[in-house]
């Protein structure tokens, strides 16, 4: 014979069991694995401690960079460096930048090659992934396996020197943009992603009289807002900081692009050959050679904080369901 208990018992017993473990606790749900129950007071404040130091540990560099950027010699002198705390404020790092015509120049240059390059990267990464997401495409295999053998062995930096100078590319700035046109990863996370899509849409499509460029132009694509933005932001991003390519590649300084002549002044001290534009002797001296580095270091990364904001909603989204396949 069995006891049933009835739900005013069960209703006490839940509230005498509630009222034993106290105010500050909540009962976990049975469903809900350990790592998703709600922290207690000192894993909160241990939780916003660790967040509050990441985020200084970003903010603390970027605004003594900035600081430092607009600081005068006097007030770079008397912080013995670097500036945390701002004193006299002045523009003419920035305007001795721009009328020295060097660094403008180097902007345009890497303006030019991020520009150019990520379009074409874009264009060749998403035509060689929407390929290769359909299993029954020309070469589809022996395809995806050279992609995958160059993520793991790669030819050296002199048969690819040798490869550019054949070609007739130096000194010329689609040398900075035709070696790293293709990635093979990023070509594998868009097709991950086009894989990930509905086969139903596409075989509708198809069965409408729909081609396969309007299936990649008016489906594919309106779908791959996300993965599409993500990648772009990845090429965008590694032509933009590139300056490897430009040490081997170009010898006319006029070519340099940003990058490399952030190298030539922030790490070396040195002036850009060919030019009269000195870091460290601007001026007769009254603008701070740190000043003029720092300020070349904020048009650095200017761009990159005016794109990410844009396109960091579709970041966690794009790489996610680009890197798993369903």
């Amino acid at each position: 014979m069995t006891t049933t208990v009835p739900r005013t018992s069960a209703r006490v017993s839940d509230a005498g069991g509630a009222a034993a473990r106290g105010p500050g606790r909540r009962r976990r749900h049975p469903d809900r694995p350990p790592y998703e129950a709600e922290p207690g007071p000192v894993a909160k404040t241990a939780k916003t401690t660790a967040l509050t130091l990441i985020v200084l540990a970003v903010l603390v560099p970027l605004w003594t960079v900035v600081v430092t950027s607009l600081s005068t010699q006097a007030a770079i002198n008397d912080a013995g460096g670097l500036v945390l705390v701002p004193g006299e404020l002045t523009f003419k790092a920035y305007t001795d930048i721009i009328a020295g015509g060097v660094v403008t120049r180097a902007v345009g240059v890497s303006v030019f090659v991020t520009a150019v390059g990520t379009a074409l990267s874009l264009a060749v990464a998403i035509l060689t992934a929407y390929g290769l997401s359909r299993p029954g495409s020309l070469g589809h295999r022996p395809i995806l396996f050279m992609l995958l053998i160059t993520m793991f062995f790669g030819a050296g930096m002199i048969p690819t020197y040798l490869v550019v100078a054949g070609l007739g590319l130096i000194d010329s700035l689609w040398a900075l943009i035709l070696p790293t046109a293709v990635s093979a990863f990023n070509i594998l996370i868009m097709r991950n992603f086009f894989m990930n899509i509905d086969r139903g849409i596409l075989d509708s499509a198809r069965i409408d009289g729909a081609s396969e460029w309007r299936i990649l132009g008016q489906i594919v694509l309106p779908l791959s807002k996300a993965v599409i933005a993500v990648v772009g932001l990845f090429y965008g991003v590694a032509y933009w900081n590139a300056f490897f390519n430009a040490v081997l590649y170009i010898n006319d300084s006029a070519k340099w692009p940003l990058q490399l002549v952030l190298r030539s002044y922030v790490l070396q001290g040195q002036a850009v050959p060919g030019t009269t534009f000195d870091p460290s002797s601007l001026d007769g001296g009254q603008t701070a050679g740190l000043a003029i580095q720092m300020a070349v270091v904020v048009l650095a990364m200017v761009p990159v904080l005016i794109v990410y904001p844009f396109v960091q909603r579709h970041f966690s989204s794009g790489v996610m369901i680009g890197a798993i396949k369903g």
